[in-house]
């Protein structure tokens, strides 16, 4: 079974920084293009960053490029999501999930298997 722990969200003020975990379960990361996603209420999941199974290609929306990182490592199975710079516009639910077929994308249908999430709050 296919599954995701992600960890790290927290509190931050403005201007902070955090670091997202998503630690897989019953696949290897190195199979997979890993995405991450967030969602505020009310709003659509959007896509932020996203990295293919051999590490080389990475995409990032606008809004993450040059503030997000996303990197993973394969020995604990694990990608992350290095963030600074944070403001009220990236408080929500960052989730990770897994995309099998081919294409380092941010499009959230053409991923096939999602964690439950964590919370990021960035408020002074």
């Amino acid at each position: 079974q296919l599954q995701f722990v992600e960890s790290g969200g927290g509190l931050v003020q403005p201007g902070g920084s955090l670091t997202l975990s998503c630690t897989a379960s019953g696949f290897t990361v190195n199979r997979y293009t890993i995405g991450w996603f967030r969602q505020a209420p009310g709003k659509a999941r959007q896509g932020v960053a996203a990295i293919h199974g051999s590490g080389t290609v990475t995409k990032y929306s606008d809004s993450a490029r040059g503030r997000f990182t996303i990197s993973k490592d394969n020995e604990k199975n694990t990608v992350y999501l290095e963030m600074h710079g944070l403001h009220g516009g990236d408080t929500a639910v960052y989730y990770c999930g897994a995309k099998q077929s081919f294409g380092t994308t941010l499009y959230w249908d053409e991923y096939d298997y999602w964690g439950q999430g964590t919370q990021v709050t960035v408020s002074s």
